[in-house]
């Protein structure tokens, strides 16, 4: 990402463009479920390393999703903290039934092509 942004606002649009491949956003929202899944079992039995093996789980699923079918570097990267809120996002859209909404209000399709352009707000 060779652009910084200013608000989360700003970055948004940038975020979900790097999600716009099916099987990488399945993967985070699988991944990142699956690790908090982990985490919630390590706090109710007191297991400790089971807050590494849930960064393990969300990261490693959204990685494979970045590295073999979205064919880009996660966000994470640059901006942790964006990242996050976009991962909190995107996969809080998903489980309202409101990703695909959101997907088509800024790329004009519920599956966007890689290259296809962000639209203006409305």
């Amino acid at each position: 990402m060779s652009k910084r942004f200013a608000t989360f606002d700003e970055f948004w649009p940038f975020y979900l463009g790097e999600h716009r491949n099916a099987t990488c956003r399945g993967l985070h929202v699988w991944g990142s479920s699956l690790g908090l899944l982990t985490l919630a079992w390590g706090i109710a039995t007191l297991t400790w390393w089971s807050f590494p093996l849930a960064l393990v789980i969300g990261y490693g699923h959204s990685w494979v999703g970045h590295f073999f079918f979205e064919k880009n570097v996660p966000a994470t990267f640059d901006a942790p903290l964006f990242s996050l809120r976009g991962d909190i996002k995107m996969i809080g859209l998903f489980y309202r039934g409101k990703l695909s909404a959101e997907l088509e209000r800024l790329y004009g399709s519920a599956n966007p092509a890689a290259d296809a352009p962000v639209r203006a707000e409305r």
